[in-house]
């Protein structure tokens, strides 16, 4: 199968709504880079349009010029899923249950409204802030779908490694694919490591299509049997047998106590920086680091008696004003020629 959509990429970043003094991350995509592709943007910004949920970035505005068409979203500033866990110095499975409970919560919302995501992997949750206890949140609706929105979805999309069987199989699938992806990161949250990994794209599918995974020692020997037997339920090969996200919300792992409090840090951290090493195209900076940035400026330039309206105008050009306009009717201030822009995400 072929997996979608590819190669194409837009440029995230970050701005301040003038009125407001807000920011935001404006998702600005060429259009030359929607030809033929069409279908995939005005299937996300459908899907953002209909959803607002607190663990899903929400869609805040839409607007385009002759050459752009920029999305603005929430800013989400708290970093990458896997960043958080590898920097803290406690982490036990009770985290991991909490951090499914929320993305179970998510999805459940999107199940009822009849949306799938289908692509949710941890580059695509990010938390909402830096503090500790911060919320996770779903990103990147490019591949999500509106049940009844015509087609039966057979297309095989999404990531390899967190994509259920039936996609593989090219079979007519459901909502049960999110599941099984739920269930392939928990398993990672759990050990570090993916369930199914080969260098070889076919025999990969072959593991997956097969559903053979283990629960590995000694990297699982301190994990309860209540977290395997969840894990199970969700990558389960049969999607009629699969967990829904409402039987899994019930799973005594979620809603009861039998996630242990043991320190999981050290094995899990390791294997995750072993595992997933960050590719070094997708962020020059992450959000974090520039909203960092941005206060340091701030803060200097108000010591010197400055304001942020006293910058020279970054308006001009394609990027934020639609061609034409004048230049008070930008409502947004883009301050990516003090921040540089925050990433590069595939559309």
């Amino acid at each position: 199968p072929s997996w979608t959509p590819g190669g194409a990429f837009s440029e995230v970043m970050l701005a301040e709504e003038k009125r407001t003094r807000k920011l935001v991350a404006i998702k600005c995509i060429p259009k030359k880079a929607l030809e033929g592709k069409e279908n995939s943007i005005e299937n996300e910004i459908a899907v953002l349009h209909k959803i607002k949920h607190a663990n899903i970035v929400s869609l805040e505005d839409i607007f385009e010029s002759k050459s752009h068409l920029y999305l603005v979203m929430q800013l989400v500033s708290g970093g990458e899923l896997f960043d958080r866990i590898v920097e803290k110095g406690f982490y036990t499975e009770k985290d991991a249950s909490k951090l499914i409970q929320q993305i179970l919560d998510a999805v459940k919302y999107l199940h009822d409204m009849g949306i799938v995501h289908r692509d949710l992997k941890p580059e695509n949750l990010l938390y909402y802030s830096m503090d500790e206890e911060s919320k996770i949140m779903i990103s990147d609706f490019g591949l999500s779908k509106i049940e009844g929105s015509g087609s039966v979805m057979s297309t095989a999309c999404g990531t390899p490694g967190y994509v259920a069987p039936e996609v593989l199989a090219q079979k007519p699938y459901s909502k049960a694919v999110d599941c099984w992806s739920i269930g392939v990161i928990a398993y990672i949250l759990l050990c570090g490591y993916p369930p199914f990994y080969d260098e070889n794209d076919a025999k990969l599918f072959e593991q997956i299509l097969k559903a053979e995974y283990e629960f590995d020692s000694p990297y699982w020997d301190d994990i309860s049997e209540s977290a395997k037997d969840f894990i199970v339920h969700l990558m389960e090969k049969d999607p009629s047998q699969r967990y829904t996200c409402e039987q899994a919300l019930q799973h005594p792992w979620i809603a009861g106590d039998t996630a242990l409090d043991k320190n999981i840090h050290e094995s899990v951290s390791a294997q995750i920086k072993k595992n997933f090493a960050k590719s070094k195209w997708k962020q020059a900076f992450n959000a974090t680091a520039v909203v960092r940035h941005m206060r340091r400026l701030q803060l200097g330039t108000s010591q010197e008696g400055q304001t942020q309206s006293t910058l020279p105008s970054p308006c001009h050009g394609h990027l934020l004003l639609p061609e034409g306009d004048e230049e008070e009717s930008c409502q947004y201030l883009n301050m990516s020629h003090l921040y540089l822009p925050l990433f590069w995400s595939e559309i």
